[in-house]
């Protein structure tokens, strides 16, 4: 029933294409809030680590629909004021006509002084003229409104931010409390202790060490057949594509994403834990074989979750980045501003064959920023 829900909330985080921003603010504003109370409920389910993992997910999707909404808001707000303020004096006559019109009695505007065939002539020129200057109005009317409305969304947006951060908090602590409770989890093999720390100590690469847990090729899950639609472990922006170069001139064969603080890590795949900890200078590292002879890296995480040989479903929850959650006030700012999300965290992703690397950008579906 949770997973259900939570499903529903973030399809009703993606705006439609039809909708107004101010109708997508709002619906993203919806998506947030129940995303909120979606974690009581997580709270006393059955299968908490599901339900806090999905609650998060509802809640990362809901504040990404919401940060776009209110940034496309500051944008088209801007847009109106400055069209208002270039046609101020045009606006002004429209509005000084109508009201004329809708004030001046109804005999008076049969009346001219040229005599009857005046008359006949202003009626013409009027009849003519009314349609367009009601429909000019409709439109300022219209737009006012709109403005309005975006005026009153991104001044409520702080309380639903507020609220959707201290929910997140919460649900990511309850997150890390419900793993550290289990007992009992569907373990594969257990890895040599010993074997595993000389490797650790050997390896003076991320390469090294990774070829060094290299699988023997295995048929638990068909692997390879997911080549192209696996989806991402964490919501993110791309940043550096497989063998591109870093500021310092380093070229690394996975793919690096850019993060918002806290976001929740997620296994794409049914797979193994062969390593979680510390690796190198690449801050935590969860090390992955999805079966087919492959091994999945990621490194950059601040927290990670699992034991060494637990097997994790797809979508489990693998770790969270580092960083520490803005405050709402600072995310509604920098929305307002039309900047994108502060995503000050990095992610590696990286896939190898064996020993040896593949691009990753052929297996995963990723968004075209």
């Amino acid at each position: 029933m949770i997973l259900r829900g939570a499903t529903i909330l973030c399809c009703l985080a993606l705006p439609l294409r039809a909708e107004t921003v101010a109708d997508q603010a709002a619906r993203a504003s919806v998506a947030l809030n129940q995303a909120v109370e979606a974690l009581q409920q997580a709270e006393t389910a059955k299968n908490r680590v599901a339900a806090l993992t999905t609650t998060i997910r509802a809640y990362e999707d809901g504040l990404a629909a919401l940060r776009e909404a209110l940034r496309q808001a500051a944008l088209r707000e801007a847009e109106l004021t400055l069209r208002f303020d270039a046609e101020r004096d045009r606006i002004a006559q429209l509005t000084g006509v109508l009201s004329q019109l809708e004030a001046a009695p109804g005999p008076m505007l049969l009346l001219h002084p040229s005599g009857p065939l005046g008359t006949v002539r202003s009626g013409m020129i009027l009849a003519d003229v009314t349609p367009s200057l009601q429909a000019e109005a409709e439109q300022l009317r219209g737009e006012l409104a709109e403005l309005k409305a975006l005026q009153d969304l991104q001044i409520s947006a702080g309380g639903t931010l507020s609220r959707g951060l201290s929910a997140a908090q919460a649900a990511r602590t309850a997150l890390s409390q419900a793993i550290s409770d289990r007992t009992e989890l569907p373990r594969q093999f257990t890895e040599d202790p010993e074997a595993l720390k000389n490797l650790l100590e050997s390896a003076d690469t991320l390469d090294a060490f990774a070829a060094g847990l290299a699988p023997t090729a295995n048929d638990t899950e068909d692997f390879a057949a997911a080549k192209g639609r696996l989806p991402l472990p964490v919501m993110g922006t791309l940043l550096r594509a497989s063998d591109e170069a870093d500021a310092t001139g380093v070229a690394r064969p996975g793919l690096t994403f850019a993060t918002r603080p806290r976001a929740l890590v997620t296994a794409p795949w049914p797979a193994t834990i062969r390593y979680r900890g510390p690796l190198l200078d690449y801050g935590n590292v969860m090390i992955l074989e999805p079966g087919g002879d492959y091994l999945l890296v990621l490194a950059g995480l601040d927290t990670v979750y699992g034991e060494v040989g637990e097997v994790v479903a797809a979508g489990a929850p693998l770790g969270l980045m580092g960083g520490d959650d803005p405050a709402a006030a600072d995310l509604l700012a920098s929305a307002q501003e039309g900047g994108g999300a502060r995503e000050t965290e990095t992610l590696y992703l990286e896939l190898r064959h064996g020993a040896d690397p593949v691009d990753p950008a052929e297996w995963f579906a990723i968004r075209k920023e």
